[in-house]
């Protein structure tokens, strides 16, 4: 617009002073129209700072840090953090960037802070491949072979209270919750198919040879169908008086050990998950509120819900069931 106005007799200066602009500015524009037209004066996104890595090189962090751990490159810590994906780059490519800079690039890789899973260091990943491949497999045509019910069988315990988190208080003074130090506990243990069905019972106290004996009993009673029961390695679950009792019962019922240190392949450990987030941790008890009651009650919810139940079977760390 202000070469054109100059063009067509304006003076410069008259014409750069009602833009507002600098008066030397005008000069500029007309020296780059004289040797490119008017498109010379056509403005161009700024290219900025040439990028500090590649396209190819931020997929190959990506590859590095996705399923790796830190310690399989040299560091002494088991979490990814900035700092050391900021090290990493510049051992490995000789590049150098800040935090920030580390951060954008995560978040561009799709890699997002998150709590990892624990995992037992004495798990046997063989084992568990076997288990998964091959043995439940086995178990899995014997039943139905035998016309058998496959059930995942678990106990947990759980606590009348939870430990304290967070609250909102004046800043500066830490406020002060009064508890009285009494608390209920209760221990339960259930049973789930992937079809849906669902058995339970609660218990205070341990879990013993015995009393595991005695939930086989009622577990079994009654049931038409043969019964194979799939459980952890806890001591009751092993002991030669269950080994006895099992076989007194002449092909109704038999057990199945899964591998050790792998509760992920249980889904019935999805049934404590679900309790503890919709059960007494979403509405504690209230005063001489038997936590007993509660839980049974909590269980027996569950129990009226068959697709709940078939849900606990779709995490992929259990597919490997219906598969």
């Amino acid at each position: 617009m202000a070469l054109r106005r100059v063009r067509a007799g304006e003076a410069p200066s008259v014409v750069i002073k009602s833009f507002g602009l600098c008066r030397t500015t005008i000069y500029k524009w007309l020296r780059r129209a004289r040797h490119g037209g008017e498109r010379a004066l056509r403005s161009t996104k700024a290219t900025g700072r040439p990028p500090a890595l590649s396209p190819k090189q931020k997929l190959q962090i990506r590859r590095w840090i996705v399923g790796k751990d830190p310690r399989q490159y040299g560091f002494d810590f088991g979490l990814w953090t900035r700092q050391i994906v900021a090290q990493l780059i510049d051992m490995r490519l000789g590049v150098r960037l800040g935090v920030t800079a580390i951060g954008r690039l995560l978040a561009e890789l799709d890699i997002t802070p998150q709590k990892p899973l624990r995992r037992a260091y004495q798990r046997d990943p063989k084992a568990i491949e076997r288990w998964q491949r091959e043995e439940f497999p086995a178990i899995r045509a014997r039943a139905k072979a035998l016309k058998a019910e496959i059930f995942f069988l678990d106990e947990a315990g759980i606590r009348s209270d939870v430990a304290l988190a967070r609250t909102w208080g004046l800043r500066g003074k830490t406020p002060v919750v009064a508890t009285n130090g009494k608390r209920q506990h209760v221990s339960a243990i259930s049973a789930v198919t992937a079809r849906g069905a669902f058995w339970f019972d609660t218990f205070t106290g341990n879990l013993n040879a015995t009393r595991f004996r005695d939930f086989l009993g009622r577990f079994i009673r009654r049931r038409r169908k043969p019964a194979f029961l799939v459980v952890d390695g806890h001591p009751a679950h092993r002991a030669r008086l269950i080994a006895e009792f099992v076989q007194s019962q002449r092909g109704r019922l038999e057990l199945y050990f899964l591998p050790g240190y792998a509760p992920e392949l249980n889904p019935d450990e999805f049934v404590w998950s679900y309790l503890r987030k919709t059960g007494i941790t979403k509405e504690p008890l209230q005063a001489n509120e038997s936590l007993q009651r509660r839980v049974h009650l909590d269980l027996a919810n569950v129990g009226r819900r068959p697709a709940l139940v078939r849900s606990f079977f779709r995490a992929s760390s259990v597919a490997y069931i219906t598969d």
